[in-house]
């Protein structure tokens, strides 16, 4: 293990007792875009275990070759992880906050193994069991990034699938996000099915 990886497995252990071994990292991504869901992931991983892939951190500062290498491994190499996405309809009856919230909640709920702490990434959510919230998570704790690294590669993937439905919004290109084009195609042609209508109703023709 390389030395970054080494102080980010060390940053989770703070947060057992003793006889403890794993931790749950919890985050999500899509909180911004103007399109598609909000997707979040959380993974169990055992801090004491050997199956610790190095190069893993906030998603965003890790390249998208890297993250495509690193998506396959870390699902095969945590004890157990579960992927959970909000629809924009449901954000737009909601609001994003509370829909990222139910997000990370589905997503801990769904776990089938057992963990005795979950770190979550700047949000408070309502879980049953023992709770961190941490600030900028994702740069410093290695479960928290193990799952920012998933619920990235997994939305990415999502939105390029939609892209093939709706190629006039370039999502493949922008993942949503909105990009000068993006916002061109919406004042142009306006909305498609997974638009979020809060987001967009200063952009669309209708």
């Amino acid at each position: 293990m390389t030395e970054k990886t080494i102080q980010k497995i060390e940053f989770d252990k703070q947060f057992l007792y003793d006889g403890e071994r794993f931790v749950v990292g919890v985050d999500e991504v899509g909180r911004g875009p103007l399109a598609g869901p909000v997707v979040c992931c959380a993974v169990v991983i055992d801090c004491f275990g050997e199956n610790i892939l190095d190069g893993v951190d906030d998603s965003k500062k890790v390249s998208e070759k890297k993250r495509e290498g690193l998506y396959d491994g870390l699902r095969e190499s945590v004890v157990d992880y579960c992927i959970c996405e909000i629809s924009p309809e449901k954000i737009d009856e909601i609001n994003i906050l509370e829909a990222t919230k139910l997000c990370m909640k589905n997503c801990v709920d769904g776990l089938k193994k057992p963990f005795d702490v979950v770190l979550v990434d700047a949000m408070n959510i309502a879980v049953d069991s023992r709770k961190e919230i941490i600030v900028k998570g994702d740069a410093q704790s290695y479960a928290i990034g193990a799952a920012s690294i998933i619920a990235k590669v997994y939305r990415d993937r999502l939105m390029v699938e939609y892209d093939k439905i709706y190629p006039e919004y370039a999502f493949a290109k922008n993942k949503g996000y909105g990009t000068k084009d993006h916002i061109t195609a919406l004042k142009e042609i306006g909305s498609c099915p997974i638009h979020r209508k809060t987001f967009i109703k200063n952009f669309t023709a209708k």
